[in-house]
């Protein structure tokens, strides 16, 4: 686990809850549940268990922040869209589609509300030349393995990345800081603000986390 702390989580825009200063909310568990407006899973799986989550424990000392982010579509994960969601529980896209074949939408809309501080990650146009310094770092950022790969492995790797990196047009500061994986992911921080988990997809371990971090004073 690297030396990240609550300072190095970026919020563009807040849209719901905020302006929050992170670096005050040293004193509690923070859970930053990061999504994507267009991530089906986001809103059928993680999201909810986040809800419950702060209700169960932010009278405890839990903090529960959304951040969405973009590493894709940027054309629908935007600060625009996020806005709507927040606003009037409207989704589009993939999580529209999916939510509505599992028959989880009210009159095409989202029934539950986001009822924690919600924010927008930095994306910022991609505009570094791909080189390949910066396509080895990213592999051996994001493949701790790498070194142990064959060369032949090594060379493909470093193709379909270069590939990645080349039709990336936006970069997202929180997330690639973290070297997070995909959406959903969350990210942990213990009442003294140090990291203590950064996970990706459906998660079973959450809940006895935070009860372990909250129960440590």
């Amino acid at each position: 686990m690297n030396n990240h702390t609550l300072s190095d989580i970026t919020v563009a825009t807040w849209v719901q809850g905020g302006p929050l200063s992170l670096n005050d909310l040293t004193g509690s568990v923070v859970l930053i549940e990061v999504f994507q407006v267009n991530c089906p899973g986001c809103f059928i799986y993680s999201l909810p268990r986040a809800v419950d989550l702060h209700e169960r424990y932010h009278q405890q000392g839990l903090v529960v922040i959304g951040l969405a982010t973009a590493f894709e579509d940027y054309d629908k994960n935007t600060l625009e869209n996020l806005q709507k969601l927040v606003d009037s529980g409207e989704v589009i896209g993939e999580t529209h589609k999916a939510l509505s074949q599992y028959n989880l939408l009210r009159e095409g809309k989202l029934p539950w509300k986001i009822p924690f501080a919600v924010g927008m990650d930095r994306v910022v146009a991609e505009t570094e030349p791909v080189t390949d310094e910066r396509v080895l770092q990213y592999a051996q950022k994001f493949l701790p393995d790498f070194g142990n790969f064959s060369a032949g492995q090594q060379q493909t790797v470093l193709q379909q990345v270069r590939h990645y990196m080349e039709q990336k047009s936006m970069r997202a500061e929180t997330f690639e800081r973290f070297a997070l994986q995909g959406t959903p992911s969350c990210i942990l921080f213990d009442r003294k603000g140090e990291l203590k988990d950064v996970s990706f997809g459906q998660i079973d371990y959450k809940q006895a986390m935070v009860e372990h971090f909250l129960a440590e004073k």
